[in-house]
């Protein structure tokens, strides 16, 4: 097959997501090909994609994809389905809310010139995040269900997911499938801690879905709890970096915090003793699952797929709140054996969400779309 992924943004879990699917894919004999956005990502992620090169055939090709709907998406909209032209993708797979609509209507557009490709679809959460009471929530989810009368397949990485779609937009008007987002062999490895690691680490996009500021404020309760000071690590980038370090100096804790860039997960993991997933809402986070992976105790917020994660009453969740951050930070420094006890075990984690199991999943949603045309 030639397959290709839209999405917008070479950064965050989407594009942990791809790399993975397209390195799986290109080792079954597929041709893979990605459009993504040419405006963000950085040294990083320039990196991680040069490193993936090999197995994208039909090419990387990058092109100004603007976050928000607005006039320049005339202009992104044509360069891509040139690309798309270009391509010639038996599949084409769109990822997030932006990826989603151009690979469902250009696909569609395609069709009308005889060459159609099977029209895939994963949020990834993406636009269902939204309020539905709201007017753009109102806005996105009417869109999203217009659109799933162009898709041929919807792909969902949590269940969490799949029920808010439902709740939010409605019956998908196509097949639809339960994948969870799947690891590397290589990546259920121990990481060991490192001999000088702080106490909690956040790693992570700098912007407030994700919760660096209720990390913040969790930290600095927790320390005052304790009376003794708690250190921690944050490691990210974004546009709200800069608001965050304001943040924790307003807090007392600029000695105490150290901010780094981007970097490999596993590397970072090593820094601290509890990994912390802070995050406002999610739909399958790959921190998660890489930290656990890992052999990482973790404090994360009970949202999105996260509790899917766990077993039921797990120690490991709270809420999206500071107050219950900090007592989970608490919980697990009074007693870390049984809190790392507490945790996944690896043969699970493998069965539910191996990189092997989630290629395959989608191969056979594919190929069942294909059959569907």
């Amino acid at each position: 097959m030639r397959i290709v992924h839209c999405f917008r943004s070479p950064v965050g879990g989407i594009f942990r997501h791809v790399r993975d699917l397209a390195q799986a894919q290109s080792a079954a004999g597929h041709d893979v090909g990605i459009i993504c956005d040419s405006s963000t990502g950085g040294a990083y992620e320039d990196s991680l994609i040069e490193e993936a090169r090999p197995f994208f055939s039909l090419g990387v090709e990058r092109t100004p994809m603007q976050r928000h709907v607005g006039p320049g998406d005339l202009m992104s909209a044509g360069r891509t389905l040139r690309l798309i032209a270009k391509m010639q993708p038996d599949i084409l797979h769109g990822h997030g809310a932006k990826g989603g609509v151009y690979a469902r209507l250009f696909g569609t557009l395609r069709g009308l010139q005889g060459k159609r490709p099977a029209r895939i679809y994963t949020a990834h959460g993406g636009s269902l995040h939204y309020d539905e009471k709201t007017p753009t929530g109102r806005v996105f989810f009417a869109l999203e269900a217009l659109m799933s009368g162009f898709s041929d397949h919807i792909l969902f990485v949590s269940d969490f997911e799949r029920r808010t779609y439902l709740t939010k937009v409605g019956e998908p008007k196509c097949p639809s499938t339960l994948v969870y987002n799947g690891l590397q062999r290589q990546e259920f490895e121990q990481v060991e801690t490192a001999p000088d690691a702080a106490d909690f680490l956040y790693i992570g996009m700098m912007r407030d879905l994700k919760g660096p500021d209720l990390f913040l404020d969790a930290l600095a309760m927790a320390s005052n709890r304790l009376n003794k000071p708690l250190r921690a690590v944050m490691v990210g980038d974004g546009e709200d970096l800069p608001k965050y370090r304001a943040q924790a100096i307003q807090l007392g804790l600029d000695t105490l915090v150290q901010f780094k860039p981007a970097m490999p997960a596993r590397e970072a993991f090593a820094l601290a003793r509890f990994i912390v997933v802070p995050s406002r809402a999610e739909a399958m986070p790959y921190i998660v699952l890489e930290a656990l992976a890992a052999g990482r105790p973790m404090i994360a917020t009970n949202v999105g797929g996260i509790p899917e994660v766990f077993p039921a009453g797990s120690p490991a969740l709270c809420l999206p709140e500071a107050p219950s951050i900090a007592e989970g930070m608490l919980q697990g420094l009074r007693d870390e054996r049984a809190f790392q006890e507490a945790m996944p075990g690896p043969g699970e984690l493998k069965r539910r969400f191996g990189a092997d199991v989630m290629a395959q999943q989608i191969e056979d949603a594919y190929r069942a779309a294909m059959k569907s045309d």
